[in-house]
């Protein structure tokens, strides 16, 4: 739909009303400062110790399944030397004596190792514990931070969203209103300069915020409102102070109508 022909003035007007909707978007988001990333990374690292968790978790079940078969391990030794010891009664020969002390002497050697892996693993076991309880402290008190932080957040949130979800409605309907060419410039320097300033007042003779004076021709020409001047510095668009001091009226009318 083809956007009605309006006068320089009323641009300005449109383009300073835009300004100060999405600054007051700005200000709403800049309460909330850093607190979703906050809660961002405290719920991946909630996770991630969640995760960390279940693994140690499942590396202790596999070294007490270790243990348990070192232990069976054991017994079968032990009952193979038993075994082997009765046959040695009624060997025939030397060789036969020997191949049987052969046997046993390894099946006390897989004793043994079974014995000093089974000690191994209860170190292990110990140290998987204690880190296991670590994590769990740490799961406990990052869950009890997330929480926290969740519990402010939501309450930023429901004093804000609805006021938010309005404004950037407004700031659309105003975007429509105004030409595609200057919503684009609008957007790019609003982009490039701080604070998200792209249509500032002359204020003592300067641009807002910045202390480059602007000459009393080019001032004059800001006040007649029959072109759209940019700061020269900055490459910020200006209005004269009385259009900025109208407009702001207007819009506080309307965020206190939120």
């Amino acid at each position: 739909m083809a956007k009605k022909e309006v006068t320089v003035e009323q641009k300005l007007r449109a383009l300073y009303d835009l300004q100060l909707i999405d600054s007051r978007v700005d200000e709403i988001r800049n309460v909330r400062g850093e607190l979703p990333l906050e809660v961002e990374d405290l719920e991946d690292e909630v996770a991630g110790l969640h995760t960390r968790l279940e693994k140690l978790n499942l590396e202790l079940d596999a070294i007490d399944e270790s243990i348990k078969n070192k232990k069976n391990l054991i017994e079968e030794a032990k009952v193979l030397i038993k075994k082997y010891t009765e046959q040695q009664k009624n060997v025939r020969n030397n060789r036969e004596y020997n191949s049987l002390s052969k046997e046993i002497e390894f099946q006390e050697l897989e004793i043994e190792l079974a014995e000093k892996n089974i000690k191994e693993h209860k170190a292990q076991t110990v140290q998987k514990k204690d880190t296991i309880e670590q994590t769990k402290n740490r799961s406990k008190e990052r869950n009890e931070h997330l929480s926290h932080k969740k519990g402010e957040l939501d309450a930023i949130l429901a004093e804000t969203k609805k006021e938010e979800e309005l404004l950037l409605t407004k700031s659309d309907d105003y975007q429509n209103e105004i030409e595609d060419r200057l919503v684009a410039a609008y957007i790019r320097i609003r982009k490039n300069v701080k604070n998200g300033l792209a249509i500032v007042p002359i204020e003592r003779g300067a641009s807002g915020g910045s202390f480059f004076t602007i000459p009393p021709q080019v001032q004059m020409e800001i006040a007649s409102r029959k072109k759209i001047i940019t700061d020269e510095h900055s490459g910020r668009i200006l209005v004269d102070q009385e259009l900025a001091k109208e407009q702001k009226e207007k819009m506080e009318k309307l965020f206190s109508s939120f």
